[in-house]
């Protein structure tokens, strides 16, 4: 049975897990979905040209994902970036230029990646750090280009979000919860319209058992 090289099991970490990459202890704050926002994009290039000018070509490629990234998306208002290093583990080779432009370490997770993530709190930004090779980069980009290409889906994907967010969350892991089943079967779609490499359907587990993560 063929899967798309980049299909992922709907899994979801536990609060074990969740609790072990978390690097500071988690603040509650209310999960808001809100109105597109046009400076979206202005921000994202002033986040980007900052990382940019410390970090230089150490920064291997910068991209702007997640909701925020798509035109006519209602989002969280924070960026999501994917930036992609030499070794996302050696963070003594990023993480004090990132933290003296006002980044901090909130997630480390070595199993998943050595994905990295960052906050930045003006404008409100995730920062995640993987390496060259990593497949969450690549699906992100994806999911934000399908999202772009298909106002169907987009705004399916929006009423999802904005129906998670209506529950009142104060863990961004829990609202990704509500809506891990939309965004999984939006894959599915994405990965069987791919020309370039064949992939049977493959359903979610019934009832689903694991989220997406997210800082």
């Amino acid at each position: 049975m063929p899967t798309h090289p980049l299909w992922r099991p709907f899994e979801t970490p536990t609060p074990e897990e969740i609790a072990a990459a978390r690097v500071r202890e988690h603040v509650p704050e209310r999960v808001q979905v809100v109105a597109p926002d046009p400076a979206w994009a202005t921000s994202y290039a002033v986040v980007r040209a900052a990382i940019v000018q410390v970090l230089g070509d150490r920064a291997v490629s910068l991209r702007h994902v997640g909701s925020t990234s798509v035109p006519g998306l209602w989002a969280k208002p924070i960026l999501d970036i994917n930036l992609i290093v030499a070794d996302s583990a050696q963070e003594d080779d990023y993480l004090p230029e990132l933290e003296g432009i006002g980044f901090d370490l909130r997630v480390r997770e070595p199993a998943w990646e050595e994905h990295r993530c960052l906050r930045l709190r003006n404008p409100q930004t995730n920062l995640h750090v993987f390496s060259p090779g990593a497949t969450e980069p690549l699906r992100t980009v994806a999911f934000r280009d399908w999202l772009a290409s298909h106002p169907d889906d987009r705004d399916e994907y929006a009423a999802a979000k904005r129906a998670a967010a209506d529950l009142g969350f104060t863990d961004a892991m829990l609202y990704n919860n509500a809506k891990a089943a939309k965004v999984y079967d939006l894959y599915e779609r994405i990965f069987a319209a791919d020309p370039a490499h064949p992939h049977d359907p493959q359903p979610r587990p019934q009832p689903p058992t694991r989220p997406l993560r997210t800082c």
